[in-house]
């Protein structure tokens, strides 16, 4: 992303070569920043992907309400179980942002699903 480009938040939703869990190969999609400003100093990005809400749904998909908001232009989830850390150079631009009560509720998912180690 352009270094001009404001920093990405948390609940940014963004566009990035997201990486296949099954595979050594990525598709460009959109995908929803969950990391803070410490990770970002390092110059990396936590995300979470976004899929298309007609997918076989998993357990804790989120569905994403506020389209338009997210830039988003067909139904779509989030997956939080399928979470990602990419170098920040590797986002190719940013769509849009969850509404802050969809964030917030992805956060608490993805604290749950980390619970401690």
């Amino acid at each position: 992303m352009p270094t001009s480009e404001p920093a990405l938040g948390a609940g940014a939703v963004v566009i990035i070569p997201f990486p296949y869990a099954d595979r050594l190969a990525e598709k460009r999609r959109p995908a929803v920043v969950i990391s803070n400003a410490s990770v970002a100093a390092a110059g990396f990005v936590w995300i979470a992907m976004i899929t298309s809400a007609r997918n076989a749904p998993m357990a804790d998909d989120l569905p994403i309400a506020d389209l338009a908001r997210a830039g988003l232009a067909k139904p779509s989830v989030v997956r939080p179980l399928k979470i990602a850390c990419i170098d920040g150079s590797r986002v190719v631009r940013r769509a849009g942002d969850l509404d802050p009560a969809a964030a917030e509720h992805l956060f608490d998912r993805v604290r749950s699903l980390i619970g401690r180690a």
